[in-house]
């Protein structure tokens, strides 16, 4: 039976591992690396982080994205120039290399319970013994459609994070759905790859975010400081004190989360959106139906009219939701004693779920830790922290 079993091989568990090495914690880590970035993004997609809040960290001084770029004659800039997804992921294949060679890429499809702590299986087959265990998925199993959108074909009704390339829909009329990044990225890829691409949303606009300045008055610095995940105190708070906002009410924590940071594309989108994408903002979905080959859809625009259209396929650029339901793989009985809230699961001031010995991280962490647990650059405190407490109960 091993110290700890790594369940995941984006940034958080990638970090989680290098700073293990550091504490000579006996572990295992298991996943295909960087595969959600890798084969569940469009393929010209950049980051909405800026250069300076994408690294993935080691101890000490690590090995930051600026240091990759350097190293490969890639430009780099700590903020302005977006970040190519590309290169975010050849960056955290060199990570893996350098920092977590014993990475085995096979997917876990079961984890129980047993005495003294938990058994895995993976996709071969094999089974592995932990006395802890540490679920850092990021968001594969998260995709989240509305009801709405529920219970239909694959070929009628898709989230964007099923597909990469989008190669396959060109000549196709496809009507995303959405008004944040995953919709504006996926409806450009979608124009750019040959498709007819509209787009439908709720919000009356979409909000692109503001390009980072490159220069800014000190008075503004103050007023308005820079974080990982964006200007502003609120911000700002929210990343430098994520144990305080633990402590706060759990339904505080909620909201703050589901309200910060909203949908917002990266400026970058814009030129690939507007004029190229039908927006139809103000509308209110009623009905996805499958009608023979095509897919039905009835919705309420801006006026509040009734209205319909038929397109090829609909796809959802909704979101992820953390929703402890979601994690199949999880046997039943364990997942019956996990506690949580609004289906999220509640951790303690160290990751750790109400069963002893298994950790969540990631999204699955950000309704107990705030919003930068929704981004890559979370995966610095969560490696500092889980990693100590992993150490101490081996």
């Amino acid at each position: 039976m091993i110290s700890v079993a790594i369940v995941g091989s984006g940034p958080y568990a990638l970090s989680l591992a290098a700073h293990l090495n550091a504490l000579d914690v006996d572990y295992r880590i298991f996943g295909p690396v960087m595969e959600a970035w890798d084969k569940h993004m469009p393929p010209g997609m950049f980051l909405k982080s800026d250069g300076f809040a994408s690294d993935l960290y080691a101890p000490g001084d690590g090995y930051r994205l600026e240091e990759y770029c350097r190293e490969n004659d890639i430009p780099y800039a700590p903020v302005g120039p977006p970040v190519k997804r590309t290169t975010f992921v050849d960056y955290g294949k060199e990570f893996q290399r350098r920092f977590v060679p014993g990475l085995e890429e096979t997917m876990i499809v079961r984890v129980s319970q047993i005495p003294g702590g938990y058994e895995l299986e993976t996709a071969e087959g094999d089974v592995v013994q932990a006395k802890q265990v540490v679920l850092a998925v990021g968001i594969s199993h998260f995709p989240y459609l509305p009801r709405v959108m529920e219970g239909l074909s694959r070929e009628a009704v898709s989230h964007t994070f099923h597909h990469g390339p989008f190669d396959a829909f060109r000549g196709k009329h496809v009507l995303v759905i959405g008004a944040g990044a995953s919709a504006v990225n996926a409806a450009v890829a979608l124009n750019e790859a040959g498709a007819h691409t509209e787009l439908m949303a709720r919000a009356a606009k979409i909000s692109f975010h503001d390009r980072s300045p490159d220069y800014r008055p000190l008075m503004d610095r103050i007023t308005n400081p820079r974080s990982v995940i964006g200007l502003g105190w609120r911000s700002k708070i929210a990343v430098e004190l994520p144990l305080l906002f633990h402590k706060m009410p759990r339904k505080l924590r909620h909201k703050v989360v589901a309200k910060h940071l909203g949908p917002a594309p990266g400026w970058f989108s814009r030129d690939g959106f507007v004029g190229h994408v039908k927006p139809y903002m103000s509308c209110h979905l009623e009905e996805v139906a499958e009608a023979g080959s095509k897919v039905r859809v009835r919705y309420r625009d801006g006026d509040d009219m009734a209205q319909e259209m038929l397109v090829d396929h609909v796809m959802g650029g909704t979101g992820f939701k953390p929703y402890l339901k979601a994690l199949r793989f999880i046997d039943p009985a364990l997942a019956s004693k996990i506690k949580t809230a609004e289906e999220t699961p509640v951790l303690d001031s160290s990751f750790m779920t109400s069963v002893d010995g298994l950790y969540m991280t990631g999204l699955a962490s950000a309704n107990n830790f705030g919003p930068m647990c929704r981004f890559a650059c979370g995966a610095k405190f969560t490696a500092r922290r889980l990693s100590r407490r992993l150490a101490r109960n081996t």
